[in-house]
């Protein structure tokens, strides 16, 4: 099943109305729940429901074709927004920060794991990648996110994949040369949070196109995965490549905090950002950026200044 988070001028639900995609058109599941949160919240009876109702769409519940119909990130508001840095030996190569850790080893290392204030960076398919006033070299990464739909902790990485909703699309934009303040030096923790802090801008974690239900994706460690600038492929690789796994993740997450339904984990980006190109390449106003992974669909974005 494919679910969407979508507004129209009937839906008087900031955080969107929930939807149904089906054969490239989007119907509404308003008879089960009003929102993504609300269904994720439901449980399994709920999301049985919604499963129904997909399986045999109405007219009368018809919204539109999906070209025609805004969609919000799926999870508009997620309680938590975690992102993983270095989870493809190709981007920890081309970053030069660690040594990079090999597939088969992933117990040299541990997942160095953050937040992104969701409020503020999410944003749907074809919204505009803001390009701040503090702008220096902003960046794409391709990732998937994993949807968490049940609430546990100290889970371990066997029984993971029960708490798991289903999948998603998420551009982790990052800016690489963040400098708020002229500093008179920089220690290793300032450099730290320069990068951190780029994660934080606003409109920094495009979300979509839909969520795509654990049972309907099959293997998260199986897709493809890739991202074009302006038609041009930047980033080609698979999840297979990831060092640390959906389950390790939900496994490590948990031994640290609940996860809560709506939580999202966003797993890292391979090799081919922009700022490891020959020459390095930062995203510009009038640019398309469009992020793809197998059985999700495309999640594509324009960028713009930030007029504000």
């Amino acid at each position: 099943m494919k679910l969407v988070s979508y507004v129209t001028t009937q839906c008087g639900c900031p955080s969107g109305c929930l939807g149904a995609l089906v054969e490239g058109r989007v119907y509404s599941l308003d008879s089960v729940a009003h929102t993504m949160r609300q269904l994720l919240d439901g449980g399994d009876e709920t999301m049985a429901a919604a499963r129904k109702a997909a399986e045999h769409p109405g007219n009368d519940t018809l919204i539109g074709e999906l070209s025609e119909v805004t969609l919000l990130p799926p999870v508009s508001e997620p309680r938590k927004l975690f992102a993983l840095a270095g989870n493809y030996a190709s981007h920890i190569r081309e970053s030069r920060r660690v040594k990079a850790v090999s597939i088969g080893e992933p117990k040299r290392s541990t997942p160095r794991v953050f937040l992104k204030p969701p409020s503020t960076t999410l944003i749907g398919p074809k919204a505009p990648i803001k390009i701040s006033r503090l702008a220096q070299f902003i960046d794409y990464e391709v990732e998937l996110a994993v949807v968490i739909g049940r609430r546990g902790k100290y889970l371990k990485a066997e029984d993971a994949h029960e708490y798991v909703a289903g999948y998603t699309i998420l551009n982790d934009i990052s800016e690489r040369r963040l400098r708020i303040r002229e500093r008179e030096e920089s220690t290793e923790w300032d450099r730290f949070f320069d990068w951190l802090n780029g994660k934080w801008m606003d409109s920094f974690a495009p979300m979509g196109p839909c969520l795509v239900t654990a049972d309907e994706l099959g293997d998260p460690q199986a897709l493809g995965i890739g991202l074009r600038l302006n038609g041009e492929t930047m980033q080609d690789d698979n999840t297979a490549n990831m060092i640390w796994g959906v389950a390790d993740l939900i496994e490590y997450i948990s031994s640290l905090l609940t996860l809560e339904p709506g939580d999202v984990i966003s797993m890292g980006t391979p090799g081919g950002v922009g700022f490891a190109r020959t020459p390095p390449r930062a995203l510009q106003p009038g640019d398309l950026v469009e992020a793809e992974i197998a059985g999700i669909g495309v999640l594509a974005n324009p960028v713009e200044a930030d007029e504000n």
